[in-house]
């Protein structure tokens, strides 16, 4: 069976009060998704059980979701049981990796009430009566008689202690676990073990379906395809045929219309299947049904004598079907639990790759909406999204690298020469007069691979890279630097053929970030902060002062503006090349950063799930000053031209160049044939750092220079105008 991955969190860091300011982060509207572990329906109400987003609550089949979180402790939902009276009087229960949990007012609130139960890290609930059992990882089943309010171990005769599933026919009780399935006559006093016939270890899911006087069909759903017994467990069958993926999550019954019964089951990454002759034959049931990991299955009534089947699934949210899988549509407005680890920026696409299986989404308004663009992306599990002229290039986890020519509604595999290792960072390197040629991958424990044309062929690159466990890649002119985990920094100045360890003055070697501005070098570590660098890595310095996190996971850019996310918490800002930072995380009530993009106009942060939404964005103007500007505050020792920032950009982008003294400036933009676009600056200006910004209204996409003159010194840059 494979097992939920989470992404690797560093829990040594602490967390320290964050000083709000008067301007505030805004939840994104989406990307919609997640990792759904379970669903239920109790009369009009579904519940979604989300991997690391709690509890998500749908009045309306699925229309809408809303976070219904009130009083859970743990955000790690895996199965659900609902008792009812008849009345109105309802119970829902929730089993959790930190407990179980009961909600008597439809999920408004939720009690913890396994107070009694020593081990709490539960999979899966079932209710008999008044009987509520427990199954758990690693120590077996437990009863409560009175909803939760104490509990009792019975796993006698529980050879298996880690029991995924649980299913109650009559007066037997069946228990799927890591070692096949248990029988228990009663109420768990004891347990038999039934695998006659049982091939497969782990059974994680059960299916019942009573057949009047003929007796009673018991599916059980492994990682061997599905299994029928008809007498009690005392023996099974396989009943595969037309199942092209065996590794089964998950079974749902309904009625057929006719009398008889359908029967579902959902596969590890083979999506939905159908049988209408009680497992004899199957049929893949998964026309527009996007996201085919499916984990879990709930059905309920329409109201007009039909069924609706809810599809829960891994990193794609949830899937309805109103006519039996035939066809299905997402049903995941306000399901906001994706796991957004990286961001990117093409003119006015910003683009978000999910971590766990949502794969790359693109927005086209700023944030907005955004829809999911995965054609032929068939590893989901996005590590690092970069951007090539206007290429763009997703790093998966042990997928290799992907390349979309046409803004993500396309991708196809680039991995010639790649090991499937997890790619976790990129980084383009221009080569001559063409822009985006020379292309560095950095892997998880493969090193750095290297390509010449756009990732259809790759060649390792790791001569003197002595740490394999890259995470960072950055490009400071010809100088190549790789952030590892555990070996600190290496230099490369020759395209990655020979590297060279420059850690000198780095106190921490788990290095998560670099970024480069100018002439200085950032570098982000997991336990020491942040370091600085003004020669090219040969030695570093430590710039702390305000960060209350040693955790930094990532930088960003904004022209003389430094943006840092840490893994705890949140975002800061230094205005001044790290000699201090500030804490600019008010309205944000998640701390983790994955990853920091920056477009003409706002600032995106993609966070981790904590049952709310995990992708936000602020304002630049809030933090950043913008227009032409004077900084008497520091002298620059040099002229320097910086690259524009957004790059590419749509329709705006802004400009920063440093004096050392009073100069006669012209900054001026050309076309490719060096015709005169537009003059930016013309005139007399002091001595420090300015900014600019060049409004692109009306002119085609391509490739433009601009250039600064000022007094004897003169350089040249390129930027893109991408519509």
């Amino acid at each position: 069976m494979k097992n939920n991955f989470r992404p690797l969190v560093l829990i040594f860091c602490i967390i320290l009060a964050a000083t709000p300011l008067n301007a505030q982060w805004i939840q994104t509207d989406g990307p919609y998704g997640g990792q759904v572990n379970c669903l239920v329906v109790s009369g009009t109400n579904i519940f979604a059980g989300i991997n690391g987003g709690g509890i998500y609550l749908s009045t309306n089949n699925g229309e809408s979701w809303n976070a219904a979180n009130t009083g859970l402790t743990s955000s790690y939902v895996f199965s659900f049981a609902v008792s009812s009276d008849g009345t109105g009087n309802t119970k829902i229960f929730a089993a959790t990796d930190g407990g179980i949990f009961l909600s008597t007012n439809n999920g408004t609130i939720w009690t913890e009430v396994d107070t009694a139960m020593k081990y709490k890290n539960v999979r899966t609930l079932v209710l008999g009566g008044t009987n509520l059992f427990a199954g758990s990882l690693s120590n077996g089943v437990f009863l409560s008689t009175n909803n939760g309010t104490s509990w009792t171990a019975v796993s006698t005769g529980l050879t298996s202690s880690t029991v995924w599933s649980l299913a109650i026919s009559d007066t037997n009780i069946f228990a799927g676990t890591n070692g096949g399935v248990f029988l228990s006559t009663n109420n768990g006093t004891s347990w038999t073990a039934i695998n006659n016939g049982l091939i497969s270890n782990d059974v994680v899911a059960f299916a019942i379906i009573k057949n009047g006087s003929t007796g009673t069909n018991i599916f059980a759903g492994t990682n061997s395809g599905v299994f029928l017994s008809t007498n009690n467990g005392t023996s099974w069958t396989m009943v595969n045929n037309g199942l092209t993926d065996l590794d089964i999550f998950s079974l749902a019954v309904s009625p057929n219309g006719t009398g008889g019964m359908n029967l579902f089951c959902g596969g590890w990454d083979g999506g939905v299947f159908l049988s209408t002759d009680n497992g004899t034959n199957w049929t893949e049931i998964n026309t527009d049904l996007t996201n085919t990991s499916i984990r879990a299955l709930a059905i309920s009534s329409n109201g007009a004598g039909g069924s609706n089947l809810f599809a829960g699934t891994f990193g794609g949210g949830v899937f309805l079907s109103t006519n039996n899988g035939t066809s299905w549509n997402t049903t995941n407005k306000g399901l906001t639990c994706t796991w957004i680890h990286s961001l990117a920026v093409i003119g006015n696409n910003i683009f978000a790759g999910d971590l766990y299986n949502g794969g790359v989404f693109v927005s086209t308004d700023e944030g907005t909406s955004w829809t999911s663009a995965n054609n032929g992306l068939t590893n989901k599990n996005v590590q690092t999204i970069a951007i090539s002229n206007t290429d763009l290039f997703a790093g998966t986890n042990e997928g290799g690298v992907f390349i979309s020519t046409n803004y993500g509604t396309n991708w196809t595999v680039v991995n010639t020469g790649l090991p499937y290792a997890v790619v976790r960072a990129f980084v383009v390197s221009p080569s001559g007069d063409s822009f985006g040629v020379n292309l560095f991958a950095g892997t998880y424990g493969e090193g750095i691979y290297f390509s010449t044309n756009n990732g259809k062929n790759w060649t390792a690159v790791n001569n003197g890279l002595t740490n394999k466990n890259v995470q960072a890649l950055a490009l400071n002119g010809i100088n190549l630097l790789a952030g590892t985990s555990g070996g600190g920094i290496f230099l490369s100045t020759n395209n990655g053929t020979s590297w060279t360890e420059v850690n000198t003055g780095l106190t921490n070697y788990d290095v998560y970030a670099i970024e480069v501005s100018d002439t200085n070098i950032f570098a982000g570590t997991i336990g020491g902060g942040a370091f600085l660098s003004t020669n090219n890595g040969e030695s570093w310095a430590e710039i702390n002062t305000g960060l209350t996190s040693p955790c930094i996971t990532t930088f960003a850019v904004s022209g003389t503006n430094i943006f840092a996310g840490s893994n705890i918490a949140g975002v800061f800002l230094s205005t001044d090349n790290g000699s201090s930072w500030t804490e600019v995380n008010a309205g944000l009530s998640i701390s983790y950063v994955f990853d920091i993009a920056v477009t003409s106009t706002n600032i995106f942060i993609g966070t981790d799930c904590g049952g709310v939404k995990k992708l936000w964005k602020r304002p630049l103007s809030e933090m950043v000053t913008t227009g032409v500007k004077d900084s008497h505050n520091q002298i620059p020792t040099r002229f320097a031209l910086e690259q524009n920032y957004p790059n590419p950009f749509n329709p705006s982008t802004i400009i920063n160049y440093q004096l050392s003294v009073v100069s006669n400036v012209k900054l001026t933009v050309y076309d490719m044939l060096g015709r005169v676009i537009a003059v930016l600056v013309d005139g007399k200006q002091n001595a420090g750092t300015h900014q600019t910004q060049w409004h692109a209204e009306g002119l085609p996409s391509g490739v433009y220079f601009y250039r600064l003159q000022a007094g004897n010194y003169i350089e040249t840059k390129k930027l893109i105008l991408l519509r």
